[in-house]
Parts: structure tokens; C-alpha cells; sequence
């Protein structure tokens, strides 16, 4: 190893390593990081008052075994001499604030020395000559990067000397991540000594996240419509004690208020994709560590939510939190989320900001912002009220209110025209997650209120429903209409009648009129006849409709919501076990569900004390009956001039269900004939409708079609 020679690190005011480690011309406005150039030219001094040291000491510099092996006589002036390469003091290192190396020191709170052992261990990846010059130090070749011993020596302190617990694991060069002690099989002082490549790229002023990052980082934009008091309020919680928060509601942008808030407060924000993480969970104290770094590094505080999207399981939850807690202690670290914060999640208690849902001029000027973003050109694609108005009985979180924009706008950019409330609603329906598919039957609705025909009361209720669950944030949430207990924000209707009059029809109508799909809940997949079970089920479907936007239909509920009996057997306590879970769950179920019964009288009446609409369906009346006829027949089936539908409406006491049987069976034999449909086909699709129904074909009902009737 000879003696460097050649130009030095500092030739250029503003050097930066070229890919080859020979410094090239960089501003150091770009950067920042002028300073730590000119301290790297101090280290390359100390370097070479160290290699000039260690040759004077050496009888044979130019040995080209060395390191390789050590002779009787090497060993003997080890033993002799004092060792070490009396390389002298030198000034304290204190970069000026707002430097690079200043805010590092800041932010990690490190000590002059601190910096100068970073810098040795740093000078290798800024230089590549210094790679040759360390393995010379060494006295080994393969040994490119500085040890601790060494690092030491170069900063004018011996390998006994208090400074070496700088480099320990609880030292904050360490335990911020700076710098990592490879090689644990050696002693303390032969360990090596390297800077991780993100630490390297900040200082020479590269903006990009660390790669281990990548796939979990989340793009959460600021909340526009956050009110100035919630923002400084919340940057006021994360600038106490740890510096945890948590925000908490569902409907609000607890997201969009985080990255307000620690904008406020001067930080940026590092968000963080709860979802991406949870599939990342065995990972979690390696990308708690990575992402405490990165904060540091860029001076940012961390958003990291919804909670409910991290593992289901509570010991893996726990354990997964409790990870990112210890790792970003005194970090601005603001979790969100619809779940409340479990005290055993971390070992301090956050301040809990609630986050309540907007009104809806809020939410309006929400949807406007989305479109805008959206669109890209700044314009609202549509009527911004009328879009916020169809889609008012959604709970949408800013993730989906900017998901569901985009989508509404690429749909009407296809077709060339602005944005339609339709459009709107099929983007919001489609934000609906699948889980709740596993357990109900989905239905997307394609009827309106046009093509029910029900008496006015009923039609009112129905009416009424769809209100009720259009303006329930602003009466059960703002205004507090149902305080108390832990009741839910719900709706929840009964439709009794007959089988036939229209009941999940009109359930599929609500649903329509509010933009959302409708789960029937199939009962073959609750009622189970092990004891507990059926709770469990219930549970699970309950949980699910809560989290999606969609109306839920319980067909002939009378089936689980029965009548509590007196105890006489196990048989009578399950049963009453199960209707008083279901008394309590209602009480605090968040989302609207209809329940339809052909018996009335088998419901509980607590049940029914807990209804917000209960709509009476009863049996059609000629007149309902002949319009029913009319809409089931429809417009495009061609009908002969014998059709006499006042006498089917006036003879036939049939329901709505019975008459569209009627009418698609008659439909089958008109296409079966090739020509126009006829009064005999529809005699004979009612005469067959009454013998599934079980009633009799009877002279005065069908009067001069009766020989039709009993050939059919």
C-alpha cells in the first residue's frame, strides 16, 4: 500500500462522488450538503497522517503479503510499541443549523463525536479510495471499511477510551439507524462499521423513501375541507409527550385531517397503507424500524390507519402495533381508524381525537374536491350538489369518496358528457368490499318507484324509510337524536304482508332509490343447530353490512326474530338466547336493514319497539291488481285484441308475486304459439298458478273461461 497521492476529496468546493468515488462537480445548493464535503476533507487528513504513522512504524510498507500473515518479529513490536496511530485532537464538529449534517444531528440527537464516527464510516461510499486506504489500516485487504478500533483512532481517541459506547446498540448512531456493527462473532473493537445506502443517499441529497418502503407507503392527500380549529387542535396532540394520536370515526377524513395536522406543525407526512402492512405483518418490527429512519431523516411525521385493515387477529394485532409504537417513540405518529384504541396496543395511551362525520355541505364540498382532482383541469365534471345529493346516504371514507370520483369521471369521459348521479352511484356501490358476498346474496337493483304499486300508506312508509336513512348522520349523528347505550346509527324497517304483495321488491326500490345493492341474507347460512353458532353468524353478517354501503334484507325474519317462550327445556333457552343477542345487536348496528315477515304476530315485540318504519303490505285491490297486470304484461309483449285485463283484475284476488308468475307464464305459451298473447293463455296461466297455490278453479271466479281453465 503506498501513500495517496493525486487530487483530494475537496478540489472542487461542491464535489460529489462520481459512480467510481472520485468527486465531480455538484451544487451544493441542490444538496445542502456543503459542509459535509468539507468535514470529509478534515477525515481524509486524519487518514493520511494515520497511513504516514503506520508506515514510519513499518520496516516493510511494501510487503505484498501483508495482512496475510504475521511474522515472530511483527509480533514482538506488537508487543512492544504502544500500539494506536497517534492521530491528533481535532475541533469539534458543529455543522450550522439548517445544514444537512446540522438537522441529522438534530433530529437523531447526536453529539459532534457522533457525526465524526459517521463520517469515517461514511467516507468510503463518497470516495472509493478510501476503501484502499482502510483495508491498509487494517492490515487487511479484505477488510475495506472501517472497524470500531479504528473509527476511534481517527478521531484522535483510543479503543479503552468512554467514546467507544457511542457505538453500542443504544447509542443513538445505532439506534436511529445510522449506522450498523457487522461482524458480531469479533471482538468489540474488529467489528465493522457501515452506513445503510438510504442513510448515504440523504446525505447527498436523495428524496426517495427507502426501498424496503415500497409497496406499503400510501398517497394521502391533505383534507381540504378540515376546519381550522380540528387542525390545530390535532397538530397540538402530536406535539405533546410521544407524540401518539389517535383519531377516531367513521364518514370523517381522519386520514386528510392527519396530514393537515402535521403539515401545521411544520413536519411532512410519511403515510402508511394499514392493508399493505397487514399483509407484511411478520415484518413489522423490521419496517417500524425502517420507517422510524425515514421520518427522522425527512423530518416527517407518520399517518397510519385504518387500524381495522391490520391483522384481525388480536394477540398478531397487538403485536404488530406495539412494534410500530416502540419504534417511532417521539415521533409524530397519528393512527386513524373506525375502532377504538386498545391499551394494549402500546405502552403509552394516545390523545383520541374524535373525528366526527360531516355535515353535508361538508361532504358535498368533499365530493366537489374529489371530482376536481379527478377531472385534472380543476372544473367539476356535473352538477357537484346533485352528485353529493345521490350518494347522501353513503359513509364513505376519503379513500373512497377519491376512488369513486375517478372512477365516475373516466365512466362519463368514455361517453363524452358530464358526470350523471348514476354514474356516481355505480362507482360507489363498486367500493363495496366482497366479504359481505360470502354470507348474503347480492342484488343490484334495477327497479324504481315507478314500478311498485302499492296502496299510498305503504307507499309512504317506503318513502320514509329512504329518508331515514339519507339523513341519519346529520339527526342520529350531529344532532344526537338517539343518545345513550351505545345505540348505532341504523335504520331499520319491517315489512309485513302476505307472500306476494311486494315486499323485497320494495327493498330492492329503497335500495335503488339510495344508490346502494341489497343483500338478502339466505338462512340456510345463520341458523345453524349447534348452540352458539347461529350468534356467530349473525355476528359476522352484521359486522360486514356495517362496513359496506348497502341495504340488508332478512326474507321471512319471523324465522330468527321469534318470540322469546317460557324456559321449559335447552331447546327454549337457545332459542331465547338467540333473540335477545339479536335485541342487542340491533341497538348498535350502523347500517340499514329491512326485515320482511308473512306473520306479523311471531315477532318479538321488543323487536318491534326497536323498528324505525314498519310498512303493512297488504293483499292488491282490482284497481292495484289490473295495474300490476298491465306493468307485468309490459309494453313489448304483443297482446291480442281478446286481452281482457279488468275481468283478470276483477275475478283473479291474486298478489303481485302470483300475477308476475301468471304473467311470464303466459308470456311462455304466446312465444310457444308465434303470435299475439291471448285471453285463453292467461286463463291458463292463472288456472295453473291456483293449482300450485292450492285453491280451487271455480265457476264464479273464471265464469266463460272456465273450460279453458280446466284444459289447461
Amino acid at each position: 500500500m503506498t501513500h495517496p497521492t493525486g487530487p483530494t476529496v475537496m478540489d472542487h468546493p461542491d464535489a460529489t462522488p462520481a459512480p467510481d468515488g472520485r468527486p465531480t462537480a455538484h451544487s451544493g445548493d441542490e444538496t445542502g450538503a456543503d459542509h459535509l464535503w468539507t468535514r470529509l476533507q478534515a477525515v481524509e487528513e486524519r487518514v493520511r497522517h494515520a497511513v504516514a504513522a503506520r508506515r514510519a512504524a513499518d520496516p516493510d510498507p511494501d510487503d505484498p503479503y501483508r495482512g496475510q500473515y504475521l511474522s515472530p518479529e511483527a509480533a514482538a513490536r506488537v508487543l512492544d510499541e504502544p500500539g494506536g496511530l497517534d492521530v491528533p485532537g481535532h475541533e469539534p464538529w458543529q455543522p450550522p443549523a439548517g445544514s444537512v449534517p446540522g438537522e441529522l444531528a438534530r433530529r437523531f440527537g447526536l453529539s459532534s463525536l457522533d457525526l465524526d464516527l459517521l463520517l469515517v464510516a461514511l467516507a468510503p461510499d463518497l470516495d472509493a479510495r478510501f476503501e484502499r486506504l482502510y483495508g491498509y489500516l487494517n492490515d487487511d485487504l479484505t477488510r475495506r471499511r472501517p472497524t470500531v478500533g479504528l473509527a476511534l483512532e481517527l478521531c484522535g481517541l483510543g479503543g479503552a477510551a468512554s467514546a467507544r459506547f457511542r457505538l453500542t446498540p443504544g447509542a443513538p448512531l445505532l439506534a436511529g439507524g445510522l449506522l450498523e456493527v457487522t461482524e458480531p462473532d469479533r471482538p468489540p473493537l474488529s467489528r465493522v462499521l457501515v452506513v445503510p445506502d438510504r442513510v448515504t443517499a440523504h446525505l447527498l441529497g436523495d428524496t426517495r423513501p427507502d426501498a424496503r418502503l415500497a409497496g406499503v407507503l400510501d398517497e394521502v392527500p391533505e383534507d381540504p375541507t378540515a376546519e381550522a380549529a380540528e387542525v390545530r387542535r390535532t397538530a397540538a396532540a402530536a406535539g405533546t409527550g410521544t407524540g401518539l394520536v389517535h383519531l377516531r370515526g367513521r364518514g370523517g377524513d381522519a386520514g386528510g385531517l392527519a396530514v393537515a395536522a402535521l403539515r401545521a406543525a411544520g413536519l411532512r407526512p410519511l403515510a402508511l397503507d394499514a392493508a399493505a402492512l397487514a399483509r407484511r405483518s411478520g415484518e413489522a418490527a423490521d419496517l417500524a424500524r425502517v420507517a422510524a429512519r425515514e421520518a427522522r431523516l425527512t423530518g416527517a411525521g407518520v399517518v397510519l390507519g385504518p387500524l381495522e385493515a391490520l391483522p384481525a387477529e388480536p394477540g398478531e394485532l397487538a403485536l404488530t402495533l406495539r412494534a410500530w409504537c416502540t419504534a417511532l417513540r417521539g415521533i409524530p405518529l397519528l393512527t386513524h381508524g373506525a375502532v377504538g384504541w386498545d391499551p394494549v396496543w402500546a405502552a403509552d395511551t394516545p390523545v383520541v381525537v374524535t373525528v366526527p362525520a360531516p355535515s353535508p355541505e361538508r361532504q358535498a364540498a368533499r365530493w366537489r374536491h374529489a371530482l376536481e382532482r379527478a377531472a385534472g383541469d380543476g372544473s367539476v365534471p356535473g352538477d357537484a350538489e346533485a352528485l353529493a345529493r345521490a350518494v347522501a346516504a353513503h359513509r364513505l371514507d376519503s379513500a373512497q369518496v377519491r376512488r369513486a370520483a375517478g372512477v365516475a369521471v373516466r365512466t362519463a369521459a368514455l361517453e363524452g358528457r358530464p358526470v350523471h348521479p348514476d354514474d356516481l352511484r355505480a362507482a360507489v356501490r363498486a367500493q363495496n368490499g366482497a366479504g359481505l358476498d360470502r354470507l348474503a346474496r347480492r342484488v343490484e337493483p334495477d327497479v324504481g318507484w315507478d314500478d311498485l304499486v302499492l296502496p299510498p300508506l305503504t307507499h309512504r312508509r317506503l318513502r320514509e324509510l329512504a329518508l331515514r336513512a339519507r339523513h341519519r348522520e346529520q339527526v342520529l349523528g350531529r344532532w344526537g337524536m338517539r343518545p345513550g347505550g351505545g345505540r348505532g346509527r341504523g335504520v331499520i324497517a319491517l315489512f309485513a304482508g302476505e307472500s306476494g304483495t311486494g315486499k323485497t321488491m320494495s327493498a330492492e326500490v329503497v335500495a335503488a332509490d339510495l344508490g346502494m345493492d341489497l343483500y338478502v341474507v339466505d338462512l340456510s347460512t345463520v341458523v345453524d343447530k349447534y348452540v352458539g353458532e347461529t350468534e356467530k353468524n349473525l355476528e359476522r353478517i352484521f359486522t360486514e353490512a356495517s362496513a359496506v354501503n348497502a341495504v340488508l334484507l332478512f326474507d321471512e325474519a319471523d324465522a330468527i326474530f321469534g318470540k322469546r317462550s317460557e324456559v321449559k327445556d335447552a331447546h327454549d333457552r337457545h332459542a331465547n338466547m338467540e333473540s335477545a343477542y339479536l335485541l342487542q345487536r340491533m341497538e348498535s348496528f350502523d347500517g340499514i336493514a329491512v326485515l320482511t315477515t308473512n306473520l306479523r304476530a311471531n315477532l318479538d315485540e321488543a323487536f318491534t319497539r326497536r323498528l324505525d318504519v314498519v310498512a303493512d303490505f297488504p293483499v292488491p285491490d282490482a284497481a292495484q291488481r289490473l295495474a300490476l297486470w298491465d306493468r307485468c304484461l309490459g309494453d313489448r309483449l304483443p297482446r291480442a285484441d281478446d286481452l281482457d285485463l279488468g275481468f283478470c283484475a276483477d275475478r283473479f284476488e291474486l298478489a303481485g308475486g302470483s300475477i308476475r308468475a301468471c304473467a311470464v307464464t303466459a308470456a311462455y305459451l304466446a312465444a310457444e304459439s308465434g303470435r299475439p298473447l291471448t285471453m285463453r293463455q292467461v286463463v291458463t296461466a292463472v288456472a295453473q298458478e291456483y293449482r300450485k297455490l292450492g285453491r280451487l278453479v271455480l265457476e264464479g271466479e273464471f265464469g266463460p273461461y272456465l273450460a279453458d281453465a280446466f284444459a289447461a
